[in-house]
């Protein structure tokens, strides 16, 4: 597939898992005072999106749709760097048109930050070991069975979102958009920093296990 064709399905892919996680907050905050239902079902739409969405792109992009994704496929090989400096552009770019375009579906301003503060020490640990575990899913999906890799990812987001604290963004492009939204997905922006930190630490973390757990053995 062409260069082009390439950051296209990464800018739509990405943004419309934003749209997803946002779209689906939003609305199941409405529909609820339950904050244990809104976040089942705030996972349960983030899990069939990200299943769809790397189906449909898979076969033009690899469907990354995820910074730390991209960033290790670049420390492992598999993506040059100038394609990787591309694929994270239209990653962040895709997700905050994705979050906009929620917001407006909903009434709200296209730009609406966020007032959630999500700061602590917890969180932090929470985003670097939902990353670690989102990453080798991946590889480890790809080296057993790589047509299984999309549902293995549904199905950690959906445990993560619950097992860990932050209830894993583990997605610095999604970080970022979700500071545009004050809603139940939204993250303040001034914690970004933070999340963007212990996502790109999870990265790398996960990029040396992947090398150590995934090598094959020397005979």
């Amino acid at each position: 597939m062409s260069l082009s064709r390439r950051l296209a399905a990464e800018a739509l892919g990405t943004g419309l898992l934003v749209c997803t996680v946002v779209g689906s907050g939003i609305m199941a905050e409405r529909l609820s005072t339950d904050t244990g239902l809104v976040l089942f079902q705030n996972a349960f739409a983030t899990a069939g999106a990200l299943l769809a969405l790397i189906l449909a792109f898979g076969g033009v992009s690899g469907a990354h749709l995820n910074p730390a994704v991209t960033l290790t496929q670049l420390a492992l090989g598999s993506i040059d760097r100038l394609t990787a400096a591309w694929y994270v552009a239209a990653q962040v770019v895709g997700a905050v048109v994705g979050a906009m375009a929620a917001n407006i579906m909903f009434e709200l301003d296209a730009i609406n930050w966020s007032t959630r503060e999500r700061s602590s020490i917890a969180l932090l640990i929470s985003e670097v070991i939902a990353t670690i575990g989102l990453l080798l899913v991946i590889h480890g999906g790809l080296r057993a069975r790589a047509e299984a890799v999309p549902v293995l990812v549904g199905l950690y987001i959906t445990a993560a979102y619950w097992f860990t604290a932050s209830t894993s963004f583990a997605n610095p492009a999604v970080a970022i958009a979700r500071s545009l939204s004050d809603t139940f997905s939204g993250i303040r922006p001034g914690d970004l920093p933070g999340f963007i930190a212990a996502q790109l630490a999870g990265a790398i973390l996960a990029t040396a296990l992947a090398r150590w757990l995934f090598a094959p053995d020397e005979r």
